[in-house]
């Protein structure tokens, strides 16, 4: 008899953890962070197809959106498809793409992490040479592999409501984990 009471104490505890556990993941899930994977190369060399990453639902509702920032978008073509873009450009900046060189109001912006230049697609958004201002409740979103990235130079700003969330953690694979 007292096994059996053991027993029912057991599985009654294990069942009330799992559910605590479950729930709280959920909530995490929904509401705070959750994993996504890197899909082709346009944020290479910063990351690569296949990277894990964590995403941060909340950081932009308690922080305004920074220039450098490495976001999760909605593909503006296909909503069931997402992007990890940076954003290059903010709300009422100027952008000048001229040379393979990215100015922003006038002033060259320093991206080391580029390993080429800036091209423009033809019949693209942008254009050589011609100044463009970000509307406000938008973002200017580039991958860092310039020549195979499909982002705002091709479709134009994004608006803040198309971005899911921020990249906060790289958890795979384990030798680049970190922010």
């Amino acid at each position: 008899m007292k096994f059996l009471k053991l027993s029912i104490n057991f599985v009654s505890d294990t069942i009330e953890t799992i559910a605590f556990v479950g729930s709280l993941y959920i909530i995490v899930y929904l509401f705070l962070f959750f994993p996504s994977s890197v899909l082709g190369a346009s944020m290479e060399p910063t990351l690569h197809s296949g990277d894990r990453i964590f995403v941060s639902r909340v950081a932009y509702r308690i922080s305004d959106v920074n220039r450098g920032d490495v976001i999760i978008i909605e593909s503006p073509k296909n909503p069931d498809i997402e992007y990890v873009k940076r954003v290059i450009a903010l709300p009422g900046e100027t952008l000048l793409i001229k040379e393979g060189d990215v100015y922003i109001d006038g002033y060259l912006l320093e991206e080391p992490y580029l390993s080429e230049k800036t091209n423009l697609w033809e019949n693209g958004f942008t254009e050589e040479n011609i100044p463009y201002v970000v509307p406000e409740n938008h973002v200017f979103v580039m991958g860092d592999n310039r020549p195979r990235s499909s982002d705002s130079r091709e479709f134009g700003p994004v608006s803040m409501e198309s971005v899911i969330g921020k990249a906060t953690i790289q958890y795979f694979p384990q030798f680049n984990l970190g922010l």
